[in-house]
């Protein structure tokens, strides 16, 4: 049952991101290019044995494309995870990974996300007990390297000790946020501690790669496994696609995408999501062309999902937007 030993190395994953990475947008990136590992938004365990679980369940629907496809859950409370772990079992996921890397302060106030990095006795708890839920699913984590400052030994030391079956480092610290460069070099220390405790667990490298070459010579640099990718797929959507050079790509197949994204989202959830969250991803398919900047204002002017999409359709067919300035240009000096 565990995946993770039969992937091809070197391995691409899609990060987990809230409000991102729904089946929709999923679906989305297996068409244009499919990474070896997906992975669901993350979920409160708290929220899954609430009364109101069945709305949390509804945003974790997959379909088999997806596949490999690891389900990301985050909270304080080794009990629900348990419980948690025994739900998600039985619904078909292929993993379960465990946040321990957010550093969202109304996660943070919980316990949970980074906040575990200074409480390494219930992270440890909180790994046996999804372990022991899962039913044999294999649980993997992913975390930083440290709260405050750089942690990797004692913390990577403490996830690393138990039976995991990969470990993703978020190559920056909590206090950075994103706001500092990764610092890859700090990997190989990861690399070391597992070979020093003899450990089966894969390691990932995760933090400011913006392409799968660059991806692979992380991997035989500092001799990880694979490279995980958030926001680069925001600039190409094509990413883990090699045979599509996003730089000669048209302003046609960029927004014929967003079509087929948009109609997937109204096929996917009708009423149930607002149609807002699709505008945050409008300039991802509309960007780095002549009249790119006019034509997601106009896109981002719209005030209803279809005519969100008969805009993008209609700008599909035209002939004569990309004759614009390419993005915003300021006017010459009179």
């Amino acid at each position: 049952m565990n995946f993770w030993q039969k992937l091809k190395k070197p391995i691409s994953l899609l990060a987990p991101m809230d409000g991102v990475t729904d089946t929709v947008f999923r679906q989305i990136v297996v068409s244009a290019g499919k990474p070896d590992v997906l992975f669901t938004e993350f979920v409160p365990v708290d929220g899954l044995v609430s009364k109101g679980y069945e709305r949390i369940l509804a945003s974790l629907k997959y379909t088999e494309a997806e596949r490999p496809l690891v389900v990301q859950i985050w909270g304080a409370i080794p009990e629900n995870f348990y419980k948690v772990a025994q739900m998600l079992s039985k619904l078909g996921f292929d993993g379960i990974d465990i946040n321990m890397g957010c550093p969202d302060e109304s996660v943070i106030k919980k316990g949970a996300g980074s906040a575990l990095i200074n409480n390494p006795k219930l992270a440890v708890e909180i790994i046996e007990a999804t372990i022991k839920g899962a039913n044999g699913l294999p649980v993997s984590v992913k975390t930083r390297i440290g709260f405050d400052t750089i942690d990797i030994e004692s913390w990577v030391t403490t996830l690393l000790q138990t039976p995991i079956s990969a470990l993703t480092l978020h190559l920056r610290t909590k206090l950075e946020m994103s706001k500092a460069s990764a610092r890859w070099e700090q990997i190989s220390k990861a690399v070391k501690i597992r070979k020093k405790l003899k450990s089966k667990a894969l390691i990932i490298g995760n933090g400011d790669i913006k392409s799968l070459q660059q991806a692979r010579k992380m991997v035989k640099k500092y001799g990880i496994d694979g490279v995980m990718i958030g926001e680069g797929i925001f600039k190409n959507v094509w990413l883990f696609n090699e045979k599509v050079d996003i730089k000669k790509a048209t302003p046609q197949k960029k927004i014929k995408l967003l079509v087929k994204h948009l109609r997937l989202f109204r096929k996917t959830w009708g009423n149930k999501k607002h149609f807002e969250l699709m505008k945050k991803f409008v300039k991802c398919y509309v960007s780095n062309f002549n009249g790119a900047f006019a034509s997601r204002e106009k896109l981002m002017a719209t005030k209803s999902l279809d005519e969100l999409i008969q805009s993008s359709t209609l700008l599909t067919k035209s002939t004569t937007s990309w004759a614009q300035p390419h993005d915003r240009v300021k006017p010459a000096p009179p």
